[in-house]
Formats: structure tokens, sequence, C-alpha cells
């Protein structure tokens, strides 16, 4: 194996401290810009997050003592710190969800037995595997909020915004971690691409499972004026886009590597907006 770094040499990883808050009355019911759709979309995927984030750190931590190269050992380290962190801030938000009528408990409580279904059924090298997908399609996601402006938009001005974009930094930041575990111990590309064509089908099913079962429970979404335009705007989000599909879909791309899709740019630009002296999360670093 080539020495870590990938194609734009190593960097350090953070496990930054950083806190956010949710007042009650500080969130609308339909906080993601009034859209009822996307609003459900996004609780739905915040309340997978905590289970699914523990789910990455265990799948990487069982060969994190096969990691001797000193970057990447670092680098494993910052993942796991700021999945952690992830998990956290995740569940703060996804109580505040909960009391507003978004069933984020119950999608938990699913993930949670889904997880450990996965890890009793599948092997250790599978479960990296699905993290690493997995992986990927955070990344991708994170750098559609980073770098299209429709996306980001759409978020508002809340604290959820803060938030998804303190996420969505970290995510393309540690991008290629799992992968490169999942590499260093000898996943054979046949099982990379069998672990992400699996969790495609999971993953966006239970996305749409989820998302309509908690539209559900919202009278809104009984209003089928109101529902058809949230539906509408949907298909035209930036995160349907073609070119975020096809990166989605190069992963199965033979000799794919997450470093492909260059980032550094991006990440010096959003480190500065984020976590400068006058950034956007100064008063939320601790």
């Amino acid at each position: 194996m080539e020495p870590y770094g990938g194609a734009a040499g190593p960097e350090r990883i953070k496990t930054r401290r950083i806190k956010f808050h949710y007042p009650a009355g500080s969130l609308e019911r339909h906080y993601v810009q009034g859209d009822l759709v996307m609003s459900h979309l996004v609780a739905s995927l915040s309340a997978v997050f905590p289970e699914g984030e523990e789910f990455f750190v265990r799948s990487v931590r069982r060969f994190a003592d096969q990691v001797v190269d000193p970057a990447l050992k670092q680098q494993v380290g910052g993942f796991i710190g700021q999945e952690v962190t992830h998990g956290r801030e995740h569940r703060e938000l996804n109580d505040r969800l909960q009391q507003m009528g978004y069933p984020t408990h119950g999608v938990d409580r699913m993930v949670r037995r889904g997880m450990k279904l996965y890890e009793k059924v599948f092997t250790a090298r599978f479960c990296l595997a699905i993290t690493a997908a997995l992986e990927h399609y955070t990344a991708v996601l994170a750098e559609t909020i980073l770098t299209d402006e429709r996306a980001q938009e759409m978020l508002g001005h809340t604290e959820v915004r803060r938030m998804l974009l303190w996420h969505a930094y970290e995510e393309s930041e540690h991008r290629s971690v799992a992968f490169d575990v999942m590499r260093l111990v000898g996943t054979s590309e046949r099982t990379r691409v069998r672990a992400m064509r699996f969790i495609t089908v999971g993953f966006v099913g239970g996305t749409f499972m989820r998302t309509a079962l908690s539209l559900a429970r919202d009278r809104s979404a009984y209003n089928p004026r109101r529902l058809a335009a949230s539906i509408a705007n949907l298909r035209r989000s930036p995160f349907f886009s073609p070119d975020v599909v096809a990166r989605i879909k190069s992963y199965t791309r033979p000799g794919f590597h997450p470093d492909d899709h260059g980032n550094a740019e991006l990440l010096q630009h959003w480190g500065a907006e984020l976590f400068g002296s006058e950034g956007v999360l100064a008063g939320n670093l601790r």
C-alpha cells in the first residue's frame, strides 16, 4: 500500500469542542424554510445519525490496531472523535425535533436494532465496507451543502443551519478515513462495490420510508396542494441533481478513491468561514 494521504496528502483531523442550542420557540414547525417534505426529510436523516455514527466508530475501531502509519493513525483518532461528537449533537437536535412532533426517538430505536443486526449477520470487514459506502453518501451530500448556494439557502438562518454546516464540513474533512482503513485491511474491490449496492437499497429505501412515516403524523401533509407543491420542490432539490447522482454512482467505478474528487480549496474556504475568529461558529466553539 502507498503511504497514506490520498491525492491531496495527509491532513490532521481535529475533534472540535462545539455545542449547539435549540431553546423552545427558536424553530418553526417546518424549520427548513417552511418546506413540508424537506423538514421531515432532514429530521429523518438527523434521527439516523446518532446510532449510525456509533456503528461507524465501532466498524473502524475494530481494525485500529492494524493501522501503523502515523498519519492514518491520527486520522482514525480524529475520525472517531468527530463522529462521537456528531452523534452527541444530533441527539440534542433530535430531542428538540421530537418535542416538535417529529418521530426522531422511534427512528433512533429502529436504527439501533438495524445496526446491531448488521453486526450480528455480517463480518467485521463487511461492516467496515458498509461504513465506507455510507461515508461516501454523507460526504457527497455534505459537499453539496458546502458548494451549492441553493442548498445553503434551504437551511435558512437557524441553529440547525449552523449545525448542519459544521457536520457537513467535518464529513468532508474525514471522508476518506474509513475507506483507507478498509483498503488497508485488504477488502477486495468486489466486496467494496457489493457493500455499496447493498447499502444503497437500504439507505435510499429507508430514508423514503422514514420520511413518509414522519409525514403521516403531520396534519399539514394532508393538505394536498401543500404536499404536492413540496414534493415538486423536492424534485428540483440540489441534493437530487444529476451531478450528485453521478458522484454517488462513481463509488462503484474500478479503482475509485474518495480523494479523486478534490476538496482542499473547499475545506480551506469553509474552515475560515466557520472556525475563523469571526467565523459563523465562533460562538459555538468551546
